[in-house]
């Protein structure tokens, strides 16, 4: 396509994706046909990268099949491969947001194969995740590389990739989900940071995405001191508490089980109380999974009958 010569936020969109072309020249971009990834699939294909876009149609909205092949049919305007893959969203009890995401991101891996793959989480996007963690009791925030997964974007603003694409002539898809003050991510969104720039005076964006940087950080370096996961008990209660939650998540990660705040803690306080009670991590059809200590050792349970994994 026929790029504007005056395109100051499209610009921005490119410069944050250009370091990335040496090393990854050949990409999977996850779109959702919002103004952020296509924003991203658009400067991937203008700075020259082979950009296979994967619109991951999770089923939850009335509409959703025509609203992800009209993100595939703009991908393919741009320049890039698209494909949609429906999958089925299973709730089994860490809530529908994040069992979609975690549907999202199967998807988007299973189509990858060994490239990496892009994903236009953005600045605002940080923020409200560092609210959000820390309404939850722990600073989170997310890392412009996460393994596969690269997040290129997380530099610039929404503004950014609206004004993107607006510079390019693309509409983008408005997920109602995203204005249902219901929805906790929407509430800090639309009240809780307009309101703490109200009291700050100015720009609340800013300082609250380098804190969750700096705290994406600070996570990166614990999880790597964390040695390989143990079943040990007597062993993870002799680590110190940051690092011993961070054994735990690998522990269950190795183990395909829940990873949520509540299940790390709970495991925490088993270990560290020598407990005999069982933490709920999971399900396997209709069955319960629970974790428990037996023996000194971390074990998961089926329903009454022990298995150690």
């Amino acid at each position: 396509m026929d790029y504007p010569r005056v395109s100051p936020h499209f610009l921005a969109c490119r410069r944050s994706v250009r370091p990335l072309r040496p090393a990854h020249p050949d990409v999977v971009v996850g779109l959702s046909g919002g103004a952020d990834s296509l924003a991203l699939v658009a400067a991937c294909v203008a700075e020259k990268f082979a950009v296979h876009a994967v619109v991951v149609d999770h089923q939850l909205q009335e509409g959703s099949a025509a609203v992800a092949e009209r993100a595939a049919e703009q991908a393919r305007d741009l320049g890039a491969s698209a494909q949609v893959i429906a999958v089925d969203v299973v709730d089994d009890g860490v809530g529908m947001e994040a069992a979609a995401r975690e549907a999202r991101y199967a998807a988007l891996r299973e189509v990858a194969g060994q490239r990496p793959v892009l994903v236009a989480h953005t600045a605002n996007d940080q923020a409200e995740t560092l609210l959000l963690g820390l309404l939850r009791g722990r600073a989170v925030g997310m890392s412009a590389a996460s393994g596969q997964i690269l997040r290129p974007f997380l530099q610039i603003r929404r503004a950014d990739t609206e004004g993107a694409c607006r510079e390019l002539g693309l509409a983008w898809w408005s997920d109602p989900h995203n204005n249902n003050p219901a929805f906790a991510r929407v509430a800090v969104r639309t009240r809780v940071i307009p309101e703490l720039e109200r009291i700050l005076g100015g720009d609340a964006v800013a300082p609250l995405a380098l804190a969750a940087e700096r705290a994406a950080a600070d996570e990166a370096l614990l999880a790597g001191w964390a040695d390989g996961p143990t079943d040990d008990a007597r062993e993870l209660a002799s680590l110190p508490e940051p690092v011993r939650r961070r054994q735990i998540v690998a522990w269950l990660q190795a183990h395909t089980l829940r990873v949520s705040d509540g299940v790390v803690r709970g495991i925490d306080k088993l270990v560290s109380a020598r407990g005999t009670g069982g933490v709920a991590a999971g399900k396997v059809g209709g069955t319960r999974l629970e974790v428990r200590v037996i023996d000194g050792r971390l074990t998961v349970v089926r329903q009454e009958q022990e298995r150690r994994v």
